[in-house]
C-alpha cells in the first residue's frame, strides 16, 4: 500500500512541475531595472530617485532637469514606456 502511495504523490508532483516551470518563466522578467533606468532617462533626462518592480512594470521616479519629480513606467517585458506622471 505503501507503494502505491510513494508512486502516486511522485506522479503527481512529476506531473506539476512543468505547469510551475512555465508559471516562472511567463512572469519572469525580460529587462532588468538598469534597463528599464536607462530607458526613463532617455526619453526623460535626469537623476532616477527609485525604481520599483509592480504589476509587471517597472516604476521609475526620476528627478528631472527642471526639478520636476516624475514616475515613468516602463512595461518589464518589453521595455516599452507605459505611463509618464
Amino acid at each position: 500500500m505503501k507503494t502505491i502511495s510513494s508512486l502516486i504523490l511522485l506522479l503527481a508532483v512529476s506531473c506539476a512541475t512543468p505547469v510551475i516551470a512555465a508559471q516562472e518563466t511567463a512572469n519572469a522578467q525580460v529587462i532588468s531595472k538598469q534597463q528599464a533606468m536607462k530607458i526613463a532617462q532617455k526619453t526623460n533626462p535626469g537623476r532616477v530617485l527609485s525604481i520599483k518592480l509592480k504589476q509587471g512594470a517597472y516604476q521609475v521616479k526620476m528627478l528631472n532637469t527642471k526639478g520636476e519629480v516624475r514616475i515613468i513606467q516602463i512595461n518589464a517585458n518589453n521595455g516599452k514606456m507605459v505611463n509618464e506622471q
